[in-house]
């Protein structure tokens, strides 16, 4: 991988408080019960390529995307962290009606708008959670983007759970699966057995594939830091299918009609099927696949030499 130029590290066209922060600054975003301010960071310089990360959850944070900081520097890649409303760094309202898909939409157009990102640079990574903001956003507001990365996200909630249901339970031993659904009809999903459980019998396999005491620390951080009250009405109480507000959300239908360079990442143990995300990319207009052959959910990290270069190939070409 080569160096990146030197213009890379140029900070004279950065707002000054930027960089005397390191490029972290805080922006405002209005709701319809008042004005909050949401995080990001900046990293690097590149007038042409410029991305910004949707975290997934709902609730969780950026620090998921620590990783790419061994990556897209040296791919002379300008990205910037961001937490969406409610999510660690950013404020935190306890007002429920906030935390609505349209919304969170019309929050990452007025992030766009303060970073000054426009269709010229501007290129949108989500995953998970993420993947699924983006393609919403894509939906509404594509007139501004350069390049779209859908990650480990299915355009299908429906069949998101049918493939958790038909491939991925059946395939876990019967009887923790079991205990595991009696906690969730109890209504007892905060007792440490339940998560016990999942990581053990279905993180360590499907969301993260390596032994739970080796999980990188940005991981471990993260997922301690979700904000379950963003996380359970919109999710559901875990990763073994969706049962939350957005269980209903398809955009299949809609894949023709994002006609923007876009990648769609995928991988061979990940909670979400990846024949259809294989399947989405070529809904695209102007789709391409990357699939990591190990990796599971968070194949950042669990896959990182399938990830990065296919993602940083695709990215460098716009």
């Amino acid at each position: 991988m080569t160096e990146p130029p030197a213009s890379y590290f140029d900070t004279s066209t950065w707002r000054a408080p930027d960089v005397l922060s390191g490029g972290s600054r805080t922006v405002p975003v209005s709701t319809p019960v008042g004005e909050f301010r949401v995080w990001t960071k900046r990293v690097g310089s590149n007038a042409g390529l410029k991305v910004l990360l949707l975290h997934g959850g709902p609730g969780a944070t950026s620090e998921l995307y620590e990783c790419f900081d061994t990556w897209f520097p040296r791919a002379g890649i300008e990205y910037y962290y961001y937490d969406q409303l409610g999510s660690l760094r950013s404020d935190q309202p306890a007002d429920t009606s906030l935390w609505d898909l349209d919304r969170f939409v019309t929050e990452v157009e007025q992030v766009r708008h303060a970073l000054g990102l426009d269709r010229s640079n501007f290129v949108l990574l989500g995953q998970s959670w993420g993947g699924l903001l983006a393609m919403e956003y894509a939906v509404h507001h594509q007139q501004h983007l350069k390049g779209l990365v859908i990650s480990n996200m299915m355009s299908s909630a429906p069949l998101y759970n049918a493939y958790a249901r038909d491939v991925l339970m059946p395939s876990m031993d019967q009887a923790v699966l079991a205990e595991i659904k009696q906690f969730e009809s109890d209504g007892k999903t905060d007792d440490p057995r339940y998560e016990q459980l999942l990581v053990e019998h279905h993180y360590v396999l499907h969301v993260c594939r390596m032994p739970r005491d080796e999980w990188p620390d940005p991981v471990t951080r993260s997922l301690g830091h979700i904000n379950p009250a963003i996380y359970v009405p919109m999710q559901g109480p875990s990763e073994l299918g969706l049962s939350g507000s957005l269980e209903d959300w398809d955009r299949s239908a809609s894949l023709p009609q994002i006609d923007v360079p876009t990648l769609v990442i995928g991988a061979t143990h990940d909670t979400m099927d990846p024949a259809h995300m294989r399947w989405m990319a070529g809904q695209l207009p102007q789709g391409q696949y990357l699939h990591c052959p190990d990796g599971s959910h968070l194949a950042q990290f669990d896959d990182p030499s399938h990830y990065f270069p296919g993602l940083i190939g695709f990215l460098t070409a716009l």
